[in-house]
């Protein structure tokens, strides 16, 4: 309890920093087309977490959320916008990394890592504006949209997809917070 509380308040900052960064101008940059697949729609029903694990292209992400303790907190009202690595972003990672994040006790680190990925608030593709953005685990991401919308240099594959408790954008990579040093969990 005490963590969702710590958490609705990150959380709560960080939506009023997002909504204070990605303020409407006269010339909009136009949103990245969502090329959605066949498992994905901008129309997905659910939770966040029911709508990534209804796909075939999130299992990695889901057994993460998963190991993390993270489902109640994804499944809960929100709203969230969640930058969603697929399982070919978790598949780059260096050699033996994702096993090492996956056990017991790197749950912490593991639990970083995903929040990293998470924004309070639900903001859509043509509400993005290039700036730091806060994310639910406290750091900043950046978001750009020179050519089309990336964060920390990953690009947004498919965005825009609704779920009953925000929206995901699908993303290439996974991003990892600057304190966090992957190598030091394979040794």
């Amino acid at each position: 309890m005490r963590t969702n509380r710590a958490l609705a308040a990150v959380g709560a900052a960080a939506a009023f920093l997002l909504l204070t960064a990605c303020g409407t101008t006269d010339d909009p940059t136009p949103a990245p087309e969502a090329s959605a697949s066949d498992t994905m729609t901008s129309e997905a029903t659910g939770t966040i977490v029911d709508v990534a694990s209804a796909s075939g292209d999130f299992t990695t992400l889901v057994a993460a959320i998963e190991a993390a303790d993270l489902v109640d907190t994804l499944s809960g009202d929100g709203p969230f916008t969640v930058f969603a690595p697929t399982d070919e972003a978790f598949a780059a990672l260096p050699p033996g990394v994702l096993d090492a994040l996956l056990l017991p006790e790197n749950k912490d680190t593991l639990a970083k890592i995903l929040t990293y990925h998470v924004v309070s608030g639900e903001v859509m593709s043509d509400q993005i504006s290039d700036g730091d953005v806060a994310t639910v685990e406290g750091q900043t991401v950046t978001l750009s949209t020179a050519d089309g919308v990336t964060v920390n240099g990953a690009t947004v594959t498919t965005a825009d997809i609704e779920t009953s408790n925000g929206v995901i954008h699908v993303i290439d990579a996974v991003l990892v917070p600057s304190d966090v040093d992957v190598a030091a969990l394979t040794s």
